[in-house]
């Protein structure tokens, strides 16, 4: 099937490859063939307005009053409509991007280049050196802003914001002839636009801006679209997020208007695909197979929506797709920050589903407020921290009664979890926003076929202290332009975790690809309430086995003990890492932190002062000559940099221990969080074996010792 499938795909592309273009689109000739009973305008003004809005979300039935619920939201509407009225817009992580007026939509503002207007088989959207940043382009031509203009005039009746979204939807009409330009070279983002249309034509049914002529267009075009997405599902391209959004694209256009006379079949082809794919993508301890936070989020919001849209139209879904639903939003639970962010892990482009809310893409409480809406779950009403727009916007004014009559309450459940599936360990001391965590990724890289969005992470930590997070992942910064940074952002070095020889654990290839894909062995977990023990190992460097062991001593300090050895005693096989008698092997531990002031003390201690006033000690202790560095901002290599959003980055600081020894090797770690800023280095001693190899600490302040061996992590108090 899946060689039929690939052969229909293929002949379809040869056939419009080489009609596309040549022959005008009509579509009120379409509309009398495919959705005759919305050939009228009037008969499709009308049903705009009459059955459609019950079978769509219930937001759009009442939209001033999904104001009237949630105080700023409308204000915060239409704060971003005046800014896309005036040409400006807000994408990713850029701000006030201009694409000219007229807008053109073939042009990437960030790198100056305007994509090619050929055939979009003829178009690679990696190749920025040609298109520019297929990214940018794609977001703008995704056309959510101007179901956010639509929003604006159902909350405030305004004409010129309908007036504007509807001219700007045959603007680009004009400039997009089927099947030619970038436009047309993803599915995923063809299905985008459907979403963002059906929303439009919604939230605009009863405007005047909405001619006879302007009704035809959209319908018709709305037609050409899903049967697109229909032809060119990416089941064999990119199985992943790409597919479950365009899935979601074809059920709506299903459900919203079964007038289309293919109407059920995509609606069903919709609803399988994301049946089928919730075993798929989402694993069985909830966490997305991509392993990437922001894909995690994506996913969640586009099974929450399908949720939501088959309940309104009284359509069944198995139980273990909202079972798998529901895991998803307890490992994002899990997973939160005190502060109430999300941690980056894995790729991030700032894209949302529907951007109904404008919010930072590590704010997740639109997510849990309609997660806790769904389920009926208290824990996520907690998480959420009051009603989100989202809510009453999907569900109507009865889901906002819904929500508010929960009691929102922190979780129940174990503070501190493993996810054997996805591959993550989080421990932490308490709920509260105060609270220390540790996130340790023990998962591969990324998902089995492509591991396209996962990075060169194995083993690294990310840590928050009384509430602030401290060690961070350092983001993603882009994907196709400017392949260096690309590379580093994902690479071993921009995460906390051991870098040996100089080289990322696993090779970068493509912009998506790698050559290779790396897992990592969880050899033990425990937990108690006192504290939390994970002993963990990977073999990504050829011939070698790096192991990590983390202790957590709550609420206290966190050791971290990294071995190095030759796997199975053998000579070492990775080409760059000297044989086991050279005593030239290199080493870098990397800790990258948060934007803070982070300096060297003595006796191999780093002190980092964080923004809300508190102080965070790391101490590493390895054989032979470690010299410690914090590195911010460097280029030749790229060391000390994050990125907080698509497209920027900024200088924070990396403390690096190096080393050159022989193996094997170890390095014991101290990470000690104190309340205030304390100037005091911590009284802290390595215990060496004869060898020189450091086999505990003495906790002097503490009263206490560690002890490591080969087995096991030993905490020993004196009384």
């Amino acid at each position: 099937s899946e060689l039929l499938g690939r052969s229909r795909q293929e002949a379809a592309k040869f056939i419009e490859r080489v009609t596309s273009g040549h022959r005008p689109i009509d579509p009120s000739a379409l509309l009398r063939e495919h959705a005759p009973a919305m050939a009228r305008p009037a008969a499709a003004i009308e049903i705009l307005r009459g059955t459609a809005p019950r079978r769509f979300f219930a937001g759009v039935e009442n939209p001033r009053r999904v104001g009237q619920l949630v105080p700023g939201h409308r204000a915060a509407v239409l704060k971003n409509a005046a800014a896309n009225v005036q040409g400006r817009f807000d994408l990713l992580g850029y701000r006030t991007l201009w694409f000219g007026e007229p807008i053109d939509w073939h042009f990437d503002p960030v790198t100056s280049r305007c994509s090619p207007r050929g055939h979009w088989t003829q178009l690679d959207p990696l190749d920025s050196a040609t298109v520019g940043d297929s990214k940018v382009i794609w977001e703008l031509n995704r056309h959510q802003w101007i179901a956010g203009l639509a929003q604006a005039y159902a909350l405030t009746g305004h004409e010129p914001y309908a007036e504007r979204a509807l001219a700007a939807l045959e603007s680009w009409v004009d400039a997009n002839p089927y099947g030619l330009g970038l436009n047309w070279s993803s599915s995923l983002e063809v299905s985008y636009r459907v979403m963002s249309w059906a929303w439009t034509l919604m939230l605009l049914r009863d405007s005047a801006a909405l001619s006879a002529d302007r009704i035809t267009l959209a319908l018709g075009w709305l037609w050409l679209h899903a049967s697109y997405v229909a032809r060119y599902l990416s089941t064999y391209f990119s199985p992943n997020t790409h597919l479950t959004g365009e899935a979601l694209g074809l059920f709506y256009a299903g459900t919203l208007f079964p007038e289309f006379r293919q109407a059920r079949r995509w609606r069903e082809m919709g609803r399988r695909v994301l049946v089928e794919e919730s075993r798929s993508q989402i694993c069985p301890d909830g966490v997305h197979f991509e392993r990437s936070t922001c894909y995690h989020r994506y996913t969640l919001e586009t099974y929450l929506q399908f949720l939501v849209l088959a309940d309104r139209n009284g359509l069944k879904v198995p139980r273990h797709v909202g079972d798998r639903v529901r895991r998803g939003l307890e490992f994002l639970l899990s997973i939160r920050r005190p502060d109430g962010s999300l941690p980056e892990i894995g790729d991030a482009d700032g894209g949302r589903l529907l951007p109904l809310v404008e919010r930072d893409p590590c704010d997740p409480r639109g997510v849990f407020a309609l997660g806790a809406t769904m389920f009926r779950r208290s824990d996520l009403a907690w998480a959420a921290e009051g009603l989100a727009a989202d809510v009453p916007w999907l569900t109507g004014e009865a889901g906002a009664a819904k929500f508010s009559s929960l009691k929102p309450s922190a979780p129940a459940g174990p503070m501190s979890r493993i996810f054997p599936s996805g591959g993550f360990i989080v421990m932490r001391t308490a709920w509260e926003r105060d609270a220390h965590q540790m996130i340790v990724d023990v998962g591969p890289l990324g998902c089995s076929f492509s591991s396209g969005h996962g990075h060169a992470d194995l083993l690294s930590v990310q840590c928050s202290a009384f509430g602030e997070p401290v060690l961070v992942d350092a983001g993603t910064y882009c994907y196709t332009p400017e392949r260096e940074w690309r590379n580093f952002f994902r690479g071993t070095a921009a995460h906390s975790t051991l870098m040996i020889a100089g080289r990322d654990q696993v090779q970068p290839d493509g912009p998506f690809s790698w050559r290779g894909r790396a897992r990592v062995d969880v050899r033990e977990w425990r937990s108690s309430s006192h504290w939390d023990f994970v002993d963990a190992s990977h073999q990504a460097y050829a011939g070698l086995t790096h192991r990590r062991r983390v202790l957590f001593v709550k609420p206290d300090y966190w050791v971290i003990v990294d071995e190095v050895f030759p796997e199975n005693g053998s000579g070492i096989l990775f080409p760059e890492v000297p044989r086991k008698e050279d005593p030239g092997t290199s080493f870098e531990l990397g800790f990258q932190f948060a934007p803070m002031n982070v300096s060297l003390a003595r006796d191999r201690w780093a002190k980092a002062e964080t923004p809300h006033g508190n102080t965070f000690w790391i101490g590493s202790f390895a054989p032979g000559s470690v010299r410690p560095a914090v590195k911010t901002g460097e280029l030749a290599p790229i060391r000390g940099w994050i990125s907080t959003g698509y497209g920027q980055r900024s200088p924070a600081p990396l403390l690096v221990y190096a080393a050159r020894t022989a193996l094997p090797w170890r390095s014991i770690t101290l990470l000690m969080p104190k309340r205030g800023r304390t100037t005091s280095v911590p009284m802290v001693s390595p215990l060496l074996d004869d060898g020189n190899l450091p086999i505990g600490l003495e906790l002097e302040d503490l009263h206490e010792s560690i002890l490591v061996d080969d087995t096991d992590i030993f905490r020993s108090v004196d009384h």
